[in-house]
């Protein structure tokens, strides 16, 4: 027998999949092959659940419910606290909970999934729907289903787990926090004449970036700070080119790494940090403190700038900084500009890293514990959908979660926040690996900083 084929796009699975934690859908019942009639869905979908019902319109609406509870047709109301309706507008999601639980699915014979007395598929055993928002479930019509009762495709997947064996080790334990920190705190680049690794975040407005230097600074001042101005805007909070040199402590030596933050990447031309700019601090010549001009780039007369930088002045490694639940709908022209950044620093040897940020908000699951990272198998899709935008392998990305409205400091997001900086660390030493292998020692020495 042939598999069948969905008719639901991968994103809008996935859409769907994150509202259930690290699950997947299996379809078992398509009615435009096993037949619109009750028969027909109740005989490959009784006793399966959880489920998401699927109903699909000649308008183009994309709409359905989920259910916990296992189909039978006993003619009787099945309470379920967990059931929801939904749409999608413009791959948007619209999520309708159940209001009366007692009513919440209801098992009729000649019909499909029926909800409570607001929503059935293949009603009365024909390919239309049935419904009537407030019964059990406050919904938009218009917006659901466009008013168009007429379906054109039935479909029932059943929800399958997916939390398996990490994918990747971590060790949640606060001995390994401290043994991260001190990694952290003690390393020394490979070029003995350099002190600090110089790592540059770029990324989307609104991606994280500022959060992620706030949040390590955190780690180490061993409270919830707030040096780098962060926060949600449509555009750059960060306005100016700023290297964030952390601390051991308040009092506490500089740690050997600075994080170097820059204006948001935006997908409008004028928008946004220049391309040009990001290749002057690639180089070294941008000053701490530039105020960026999106509609000029840096000119070689700036105050401050470096006519002839150190290695100790250049970027060693490059960290992109992506919001993990925007990946799906990165606009077409952001990933162009990350393409020709990409570019710029392969030319300069410079390794990159992702960051991808604000996991906990893209999977519930990992939102109900941080260590299921690794379990999760939509951060994974995710990771691998990020690997296809930007263009680096999967091992080259890092998922992490920043503070944002907590007060205290948590150990797993201390432990997945140092593990990041401890990759950036290795590809930092790759830099160097590579500048030793081309050049030889006179030349090194000739590098040096002033």
């Amino acid at each position: 027998m042939s598999t069948l084929k969905s008719e639901l796009s991968r994103d809008q699975q996935r859409t769907i999949c994150s509202q259930l934690g690290s699950v997947k859908l299996k379809l078992l019942y398509k009615a435009t092959v096993h037949g619109f009639t009750g028969a027909a869905f109740h005989q490959r979908c009784d006793n399966q659940s959880p489920t998401v019902s699927v109903g699909y319109n000649a308008s183009g609406y994309v709409f359905g419910g989920y259910t916990s509870q296992p189909f039978s047709q006993s003619g009787q109301y099945v309470n379920d606290d967990q059931a929801f309706l939904f749409g999608f507008t413009g791959g948007k999601l619209h999520k309708y909970p159940v209001t009366s639980a007692p009513h919440a699915v209801k098992m009729i014979g000649n019909s499909g999934p029926y909800f409570g007395d607001s929503l059935a598929l293949v009603n009365g055993s024909k390919p239309v729907i049935y419904s009537n928002t407030g019964a059990q479930y406050n919904f938009n019509a218009a917006e659901m289903h466009g008013n168009d009762l007429n379906l054109t495709e039935c479909e029932v997947y059943q929800v399958e787990g997916e939390l398996s064996k990490p994918w990747r080790t971590i060790i949640w334990e606060s001995g390994n926090k401290k043994k991260l920190m001190e990694s952290i705190q003690t390393y020394k680049p490979t070029v003995s004449y350099v002190s600090q690794a110089r790592v540059l975040l770029i990324g989307p407005v609104g991606a994280g970036k500022s959060s992620f230097f706030n949040s390590i600074n955190s780690v180490f001042r061993g409270h919830v700070t707030s040096q780098a101005i962060s926060g949600c805007s449509s555009t750059s909070l960060t306005t100016q080119f700023r290297t964030y040199s952390l601390k051991a402590g308040r009092e506490g030596k500089p740690l050997p790494i600075v994080l170097c933050d820059t204006m948001g990447l935006e997908d409008s031309k004028e928008a946004g940090i220049d391309i040009d700019d990001i290749g002057s601090i690639f180089k070294g010549h941008m000053p701490d403190r530039y105020q960026f001009n999106p509609a000029a780039p840096l000119p070689d007369d700036a105050h401050g700038y470096r006519k002839s930088p150190g290695i100790k002045d250049k970027i060693h490694c490059v960290a992109y900084v992506i919001d993990a639940c925007k990946v799906s709908i990165m606009p077409t022209k952001l990933e162009e500009k990350l393409e020709a950044i990409r570019k710029k620093a392969n030319l300069l040897g410079i390794p990159q890293l992702v960051l991808l940020t604000k996991v906990d908000e893209a999977c519930p699951l990992v939102k109900e514990d941080l260590r299921n990272i690794y379990r999760s198998g939509y951060i994974k899709e995710i990771m691998l959908e990020v690997s296809a935008k930007v263009g680096v392998p999967l091992s080259c990305i890092v998922p992490v979660k920043s503070y944002s409205e907590e007060l205290e400091l948590d150990l797993n997001c201390d432990i997945l926040l140092l593990s990041a900086v401890i990759q950036m660390l290795r590809f930092v030493d790759n830099y160097f690996d590579e500048l030793s292998d081309q050049l030889s020692s006179v030349e090194l020495k000739n590098l040096r900083s002033v």
